[in-house]
């Protein structure tokens, strides 16, 4: 038996085991719903602070992600602004830089077009002077070669005298040789009389034999002068032609012409001399000098008596016009330095267009690159837009919430209220 206190009137009575465990029970099962009830309610309290606290957090953070976004768009849509604005302002002072550049260039050009035009016609007023100048002086210099030639035909005459005697000598001189030897003693008078007058006469000039035969055939030799300076003013091809009286078969002087002709072409000589004692009996070929340049330009035939005249003739009157001859080439270069401007021009012309198109062409990337990056921020604009969307998508979310969507997927909660309602429903059966 056990003895049980009353707390309201202190009277003190016993009870058996069973109805000890009875109250026992009683009072121990109103505890425990009493602190499961209190446990509820501040569970209730915890989850409700809990939900309002993360709504608050959620919506305050989505509005201030919304305000940041806003912010970003606002800042987007100044700087497309500002950025729209400046590459205007900056393609602006570009076309302006431009039509200065080409107001300029355009003013260059017409000046550069007028100093030319009176250069040329300075030019053309000092050439046709000059013409008028070398044509006075030609006209001297022709009549001065009429006196020398005069002079020169007196001197012939003196030595037509001398000329029977030296064609006899000549005559025994082949006789005595064979064809081979023939050829080559002329060859070798002619040598010995140059080299004989070399040092006083011809001081800057070559006599040396024509060993090119890369074309085919060559003349015997070449006589090249210069002036001091190295400037080369005359060039003669000398071929010489011998043969014995006893040959069978007698050549004429007119058989070399073409030959001797094709070699002075092909090795640039200005004119050329045939040095020939063929028809030793042709009253043309021995009375002086012959000239066949109607026949072929610049070509001459004499005697080996005439061999050092026909050079001094030659070279004289060479030296007579190589003054012309200098005024010419300054003239030509003159010309030539006005084709070089006008290329130069046409040059910078060429030059200009190019580097106009290559700008227009930087331009137009430039603007490209504008529009590229207009799109850019129109693609970034659509993806904050869409990122409202879903923040909107979220707080609807969020309103949604409720206690059974976060025990749904929760065992202990769901064990939780599971226990309170059997606890709740037995105290109602109690």
């Amino acid at each position: 038996m056990q003895k049980i206190k009353c707390p309201k009137c202190g009277e003190v009575f016993q009870v058996d085991e069973s109805g000890y465990a009875a109250i026992v029970k009683q009072v121990r099962d109103d505890e425990f719903r009493k602190e499961i009830a209190q446990r509820e309610r501040a569970f209730a309290s915890e989850k409700s602070m809990a939900v309002d606290l993360a709504v608050a957090q959620a919506r305050g953070q989505k509005e201030q992600e919304i305000a940041q976004l806003k912010a970003r768009l606002q800042n987007d849509d100044a700087q497309k602004q500002a950025a729209l604005r400046e590459a205007e302002a900056q393609r602006q002072l570009e076309l302006a830089r431009k039509d200065a550049e080409i107001a300029q260039l355009q003013s260059r050009l017409r000046q550069s077009e007028t100093d030319a035009r009176l250069a040329v016609q300075n030019a053309v007023q000092s050439r046709d002077a000059q013409i008028v100048q070398l044509q006075n002086e030609m006209d001297r210099e022709k009549l001065a070669a009429q006196l020398r030639a005069k002079s020169a035909e007196e001197q012939h005459k003196l030595e037509i005298s001398q000329k029977d005697e030296q064609i006899a000598y000549y005559r025994d001189f082949k006789a005595k040789q064979s064809t081979k030897m023939v050829g080559e003693s002329l060859e070798q008078h002619c040598m010995t009389e140059f080299n004989r007058i070399r040092a006083l006469a011809f001081k800057n000039a070559t006599f040396e034999k024509d060993n090119d035969a890369r074309t085919g055939s060559k003349g015997d030799f070449i006589y090249r002068d210069c002036t001091d300076e190295g400037m080369e003013f005359i060039s003669i091809m000398f071929e010489m032609k011998n043969e014995m009286d006893t040959t069978a078969t007698k050549h004429k002087n007119e058989d070399f012409f073409r030959e001797l002709d094709k070699d002075r072409r092909e090795k640039g000589c200005e004119y050329a001399v045939l040095v020939s004692l063929l028809e030793g009996d042709s009253e043309l070929y021995n009375g002086g000098i012959v000239d066949v340049s109607h026949r072929y330009p610049k070509m001459y035939v004499i005697r080996p008596q005439f061999f050092i005249p026909m050079i001094t003739l030659l070279r004289n009157a060479a030296l007579d016009s190589l003054q012309y001859r200098t005024e010419l080439e300054l003239v030509r270069r003159q010309n030539i330095d006005i084709t070089h401007f006008e290329d130069e021009m046409n040059d910078f012309k060429a030059k200009f267009s190019k580097n106009y198109e290559l700008s227009s062409r930087r331009f137009k990337e430039a603007i490209d690159e504008i529009d590229k990056t207009i799109v850019h921020l129109q693609k970034t604009k659509d993806a904050l837009l869409s990122s409202v969307n879903n923040l909107r998508l979220a707080n609807n979310k969020a309103m949604d919430l409720s206690i059974k969507r976060l025990t749904r997927n929760n065992p202990t909660m769901q064990e939780k209220f599971a226990a309170v309602r059997q606890a709740q429903e037995e105290d109602g059966e109690f």
